[in-house]
């Protein structure tokens, strides 16, 4: 038997594999009852990989998006290490030892009805401002040591956590957020006046889905930035689609992994703030739009392409066949040692590249 912790709680999982093609009626009260039986925890010394269970059939997630675990090569042998023998543990204990971590340069902001959780290091404008945007299922959290270590050199960061995502709020679809593209854009706009950043600044995006709308709100804003950095996302009409984010995981620290997985422990609301971004979007149409938007001809501002070459889900090529569309503008950096989220696995080579770029 394998023990494991999946980063969504099972009942999101279950239920989004089913609502494709056909009504779900599982009950709230069917699903908690799921979520009791499915959870469980596998400990590496100071670490974990969270990913799908992989015990009996009933107790297997259809599929696990972003079950988060280690593409970076460069750190396989420090991060897994011998097991120690696994123990079941008290869930309510756990969420109370964990539920305030993570909220590193972090506070509460309202734009309109929505309130966000937003992080923020610098002050003043010596070196500009910089708005860092993450991708699903993860959080603003990613970027903190990015953050921290930018400030150092000047700048004022900012990086949110997308309504449905982190610790911002996660609206019942149908009640104020309906997850769309159009209202993820919309609803980033008040933000950006709510901290009132007005003059042009220097985007970086990274990640999937809600990371594509970064992008795509970019393309629908171009006045607005400055310069524009991207880590591995989907940018070309080959882009793989991580169908419903198949089985994407991730190694990381226990203490890491404890702020991601939190918000799908608490509550199903993230849950389900994922399922409905996953069902409204058109991963194949935004991967094209992105790809045409940033060509020579409709693109001019400075594009920074920094890539972790050891992403499982994203390979290389994506980012070789976007830098051909706009070799006047878009550079490439390569870091060797990192996955899909290089601001994870490296940061200070992210810090270095984007230092030189800004």
């Amino acid at each position: 038997m394998a023990w494991t912790w999946s980063l969504l709680s099972p009942p999101p999982l279950n239920f989004l594999a089913n609502s494709f093609g056909k009504d779900n009626k599982t009950s709230i009260n069917d699903l908690a009852a799921i979520n009791c039986r499915c959870w469980r925890r596998r400990r590496r010394s100071d670490s974990v990989i969270v990913r799908a269970s992989e015990d009996d059939d009933e107790d297997k997630p259809s599929f696990n998006p972003f079950g988060f675990v280690t593409d970076n090569p460069s750190s396989r042998n420090a991060i897994q290490l011998p097991e120690s023998p696994a123990e079941d543990g008290n869930v309510g204990q756990m969420l109370y030892r964990i539920e305030d971590k993570g909220r590193d340069f972090g506070s509460t902001i309202r734009s309109g009805k929505l309130r966000w959780f937003v992080r923020e290091t610098g002050s003043g404008n010596r070196r500009g401002t910089v708005v860092l945007l993450h991708g699903a299922p993860t959080q603003s959290f990613s970027y903190r040591v990015v953050m921290s270590q930018m400030a150092d050199s000047g700048y004022h960061c900012y990086a949110p956590d997308w309504i449905g995502f982190g610790f911002s709020d996660m609206p019942q679809p149908g009640y104020g957020f309906n997850y769309t593209e159009e209202e993820f854009h919309t609803a980033f706009d008040g933000l950006l006046d709510t901290l009132e950043i007005t003059s042009p600044f220097s985007l970086v995006v990274q990640g999937f889905l809600v990371g594509s709308y970064g992008l795509t709100w970019a393309l629908k804003n171009p006045s607005r930035i400055q310069k524009l950095a991207i880590l591995n996302s989907p940018l070309t009409d080959s882009s793989p689609v991580p169908g419903l984010f198949k089985q994407l995981s991730y190694v990381l620290k226990l203490e890491k992994a404890d702020v991601y997985r939190l918000p799908y422990l608490q509550r199903s609301a993230p849950g389900f703030a994922l399922l409905e971004s996953a069902k409204k979007a058109n991963f194949k149409g935004i991967s094209s739009q992105i790809a045409k938007g940033f060509m020579s001809e409709r693109w001019d501002k400075p594009i920074l392409v920094i890539w972790g070459i050891a992403d499982k889900y994203l390979p290389n090529s994506v980012a070789e066949e976007f830098q051909k569309g706009n070799p006047k503008n878009i550079k490439l950096k390569l870091i060797e040692g990192a996955g899909h989220m290089p601001q994870e696995d490296w940061p200070e080579k992210v810090v270095d590249a984007l230092r030189m770029f800004f």
